[in-house]
């Protein structure tokens, strides 16, 4: 009986097997940082998944501090943009990371940014060994990080349908998304869904500023535009997002405001996390000295520990001896100031195993900079925040983390040694921070379907379906106008004008008529 059962369950699942065929795909990975990461792991768990997966790979600026590479199973395509645009880039970015630490983060230095990807965006049209190459291997499928511009440009030029995977919180971007503003916040408004009447005032006026700052920054790659494709099929980019066949957002129910979403968006936040493995001795030994007191994390991403400066190095550092739990900090030893005592309470490190740590049970606080990534592990976890953001979406992601009671955060530039204590020794003795991390953490772990097999279960169904336009609404095929009903509205005004119009008429001649009447009688 138990083997006929057997085969009858084989038998329901052969359909399926049989059209899960492997998929030829290409990921274009071409910004460092976390966003490196996040397409790295999707790459391995596409590959993990029997997939064909190939990486286009930007060696030159991966912005990662220390960062050592795993052996992959997927294969990788590298390329080197020119020497001269890399010290350019180097350059900037060293004074961008710098303007950030000293809480001057603008967006004029973010299009500057933008401009530096876009002339990386040329290099790289302009490679054709690279591109023809590309061309030739006939990718079924390409997945792109929506953050970088030039990516689904690469799919436009070769021809091939993509996905995006969008590494920040929803409104950094427009792709059609429905979004009342009624309740749903635009980015950088620091708002949650619960507005009031003069949040919703705000709100509406942040859309017109987030428009015109979302067209800046798609102007900076006009030129590229201009220089790669030819006159008659020149992609305009707001245009173009929405020609994905799905995205993938980086975020959690757990996390994020409710809103609508389309068919075709499907939320993976958390596919960072990995199984938890047993902390390295060395970290386990320091813990053990603080006994149920615990030990508080402090990573501010992997771009910060080379670049903090020696005032905000001597006010942390004051601040963590003022707290009884350990601390381990990421925070490179080599670049540690002599003339500042490291607190006794500390532990710096090159390296840390931050899932792990943030697993560990005699956690009591993560201080982080609030990128995404380290924010979903710390609510897979179920672990209170301390936030420091510092630019791009970290201080939007960070509002959410206020607003959803998971923890605090404190500006760069109001980081002094007393106020950082307090702010810590808040949420560490105040248990409904972590009572509502906890309960995040259900949340987030309690979903039918891992994150991992929502990415490869729906990149199957499209690969099995030849695309996702069924997924689509027909808005994104409508003009503006249309989707608004502008033309409708216009339309009924014209008939209810012209109808008053006519009616106004007719009165009148009556009226005329009328009085004719009258005067004829008295005649």
């Amino acid at each position: 009986m138990a083997r006929l059962q057997a085969l009858l369950l084989i038998c329901s699942l052969l359909p399926g097997l049989l059209l899960s065929e492997a998929g030829k795909i290409l990921t274009l990975s071409l910004v460092g940082g976390s966003h490196h990461l996040l397409m790295d792991r999707v790459s391995q768990i596409l590959q993990d998944h029997g997939h064909n997966v190939t990486v286009l790979l930007q060696r030159a600026n991966l912005l990662l501090a220390g960062f050592k590479e795993e052996e992959k199973s997927y294969q990788a395509i590298t390329w080197l943009p020119p020497e001269d645009y890399n010290k350019e880039f180097k350059k900037y970015f060293d004074f961008f990371l710098k303007e950030a630490l000293a809480g001057r983060d603008t967006f004029e230095n973010f299009l500057k940014y933008m401009e530096l990807q876009g002339l990386q965006c040329s290099h790289l049209l302009k490679r054709n060994d690279i591109m023809d190459s590309l061309e030739n291997e006939n990718f079924d499928l390409l997945f792109v990080d929506a953050f970088g511009l030039c990516s689904p440009l690469v799919a436009e030029k070769l021809g091939k349908p993509f996905v995006s995977v969008l590494p920040t919180t929803f409104g950094y971007m427009d792709f059609g998304l429905p979004s009342p503003l009624s309740y749903v916040p635009v980015f950088n408004s620091l708002l949650s869904d619960r507005m009031g009447f003069w949040g919703r005032v705000k709100n509406f006026l942040m859309f017109f500023d987030f428009s015109v700052k979302q067209w800046q920054t798609h102007s900076t790659f006009d030129n590229i535009i201009k220089e790669h494709f030819p006159e008659g099929s020149r992609p305009v980019l707001s245009h173009l997002l929405k020609k994905a066949e799905l995205w993938f957002v980086n975020t959690d129910f757990a996390f994020d405001f409710a809103q609508p979403l389309l068919p075709n968006t499907v939320y993976v936040g958390g596919l960072m996390a990995k199984p938890v493995k047993a902390v390295p001795q060395e970290f386990e030994n320091f813990i053990a000295k603080f006994g149920d007191s615990g030990f508080v994390l402090v990573a501010l991403g992997s771009l910060i520990s080379n670049y903090s400066s020696h005032e905000l190095l001597k006010e942390m550092n004051s601040a963590f001896a003022h707290l009884p739990q350990g601390v381990i900090w990421r925070c490179k030893p080599s670049h540690w100031p002599k003339d500042i005592s490291l607190a006794a309470n500390v532990k710096i490190v090159d390296w840390l195993p931050q899932s792990d740590l943030l697993a560990h049970p005699r956690i009591r606080l993560f201080v982080t900079h609030g990128g995404l990534n380290s924010i979903m592990e710390a609510i897979q976890h179920g672990v209170p925040m301390v936030g420091i953001p510092l630019f791009g979406d970290q201080p939007e992601n960070l509002f959410r983390i206020e607003a959803k009671k998971f923890g605090v955060s404190i500006q760069v530039k109001q980081i002094k040694a007393e106020t950082l204590a307090l702010k810590m020794k808040q949420v560490i003795e105040d248990k409904r921070y972590k009572s509502t991390a906890v309960a995040a953490s259900i949340i987030r772990r309690s979903h039918p379907l891992t994150p991992s097999q929502r990415l490869v279960g729906w990149t199957n169904h499209i690969l099995q379906t030849g695309g996702a336009a069924h997924l689509k609404p027909y808005s994104f095929q409508q003009s503006w106008y249309q989707q608004y009903l502008l033309d409708v509205f216009l339309f009924l005004l014209v008939v209810t004008l012209g109808t008053m119009w006519l009616c106004g008429k007719l009165l009148g001649m009556v009226a005329r008529w009328l009085c004719g009447a009258r005067k004829l009688k008295k005649a």
